[in-house]
């Protein structure tokens, strides 16, 4: 019966085609709790059509026809997943800790953390197997608390993809992180650019993987298992409290619709620049917001005006949520070659802030590390991840 259920507006995005694709921005080991939680939420008449419509994103049965092709974590999703099934977890830290007399709570918290990358990467192997090494990817991020050490990072990464090879390894985009992205590049390792905002950032990601690729090359490193994707936070671009306040200071009107185009200027300048440049990486929006309103109902234009491109679309549940009920059947269309009208552009450039993200000059790459929307995500990671530790900390005493 399944398969006679209509598609999904999640499904027919996911049809626009250009290269587009799909992938589920938490961990997979809350899917289907998510999949219950929307469902007990729809009126009885649409609830069986529901499911079998949510089902078809990730088919536990089939993972191999799922609509979903990939994955991203970071710890405040990694720590997130630990916490709505906190049984299982405490669990196995304390069995853990019994294999493991001598770990370190430092040392614990690696392990957990891997356990968890693990249990998504599984989860996705048999998207990675049937598309030849090309999809099914799922992303491990390095410690967050080691920006600027890139030796450290690329060990990390190099660890966790040796263990499971479907695992992206996400690094940020500081100085140090781009530099580590071309090292593991350079072994044919995947990477996926996180902590990225402006377009000096998403292009020397770019350069840098280029850089990689030639040393690969010249050494014949195997990169049947290698892509690359490089990452822009579109609403925690366009959310930070610098980014508005300069718009008023500035007498601009920031209204909802021009706060989304913010962030869709500089994604679309991306990969109009990633396709002229012939680069080998591709843009991946993460961190969508719904919004803005139009005729009444909440739109969701980070997915509606990036559809049918080359691109890849990591999308939080809730967005997924937002995207059902803002949506009809057959509403969305190929949308990525629209501009965004230049009359914004030019008003928000009347910002330092925006400045900064959408000319290819507007940061150094010294500069990226202090880049407000930077600063605000990294320490938002570092303190999940604290969090996740001292849990485990205590679990393992447990």
């Amino acid at each position: 019966m399944a398969d006679k259920v209509p598609a999904s507006v999640i499904e027919e995005l996911a049809a626009t085609g250009g290269g587009i694709e799909i992938w589920w921005d938490s961990s997979p080991l809350i899917f289907k709790p998510w999949v219950d939680e929307v469902v007990g939420k729809a009126c009885a008449c649409s609830k069986d059509r529901l499911r079998a419509q949510l089902e078809r994103l990730y088919c536990e049965k089939s993972p191999a026809e799922s609509v979903f092709v990939g994955c991203t974590t970071n710890p405040p999703l990694s720590w997130q997943a630990i916490q709505k099934d906190r049984p299982r977890w405490d669990a196995w830290i304390k069995a853990e800790s019994k294999k493991h007399p001598k770990m370190t709570q430092a040392e614990m918290f690696w392990h957990t953390y891997r356990a968890v990358v693990k249990a998504g990467a599984e989860a996705f192997l048999p998207v990675f197997e049937k598309s030849k090494f090309k999809q099914g990817y799922v992303s491990g991020q390095v410690d967050p608390r080691i920006l600027t050490d890139t030796a450290k990072m690329v060990e990390q990464g190099i660890a966790l993809n040796k263990e499971f090879p479907n695992v992206m390894i996400k690094m940020p985009g500081t100085k140090e992180g781009v530099d580590g992205i071309e090292e593991l590049t350079a072994r044919g390792i995947p990477t996926n650019a996180t902590l990225t905002f402006a377009l000096s950032q998403l292009t020397a990601v770019a350069e840098a993987v280029l850089r990689g690729l030639k040393r690969a090359r010249a050494a014949k490193v195997d990169l049947s298992k290698w892509r690359s994707v490089v990452t822009m936070m579109l609403g925690r671009l366009e959310d930070h409290p610098d980014f508005v306040a300069q718009c008023e200071a500035a007498g601009i009107d920031f209204t909802a619709d021009k706060r989304r185009l913010a962030g869709l200027a500089v994604f679309k300048k991306a990969v109009r620049l990633f396709k002229e440049r012939s680069y080998e990486s591709k843009m991946l929006a993460a961190s969508m917001r719904t919004g803005p309103k139009v005729a009444g109902r909440e739109k969701v234009w980070h997915l509606e005006h990036l559809a049918g491109g080359n691109i890849v679309l990591t999308v939080f549940p809730n967005v997924f949520e937002g995207l059902l009920a803002g949506y009809d059947a057959g509403e969305l269309r190929p949308h990525i070659d629209e501009p965004v009208p230049q009359k914004v552009i030019d008003e928000l450039l009347k910002t330092r802030y925006f400045q900064q993200a959408y000319n290819e000059d507007g940061l150094k790459p010294a500069e990226w590390i202090k880049y407000p929307p930077v600063v605000a995500t990294a320490t938002q990671f570092a303190d999940a991840t604290n969090e996740m530790e001292a849990y485990i900390g205590q679990a393992m005493k447990g």
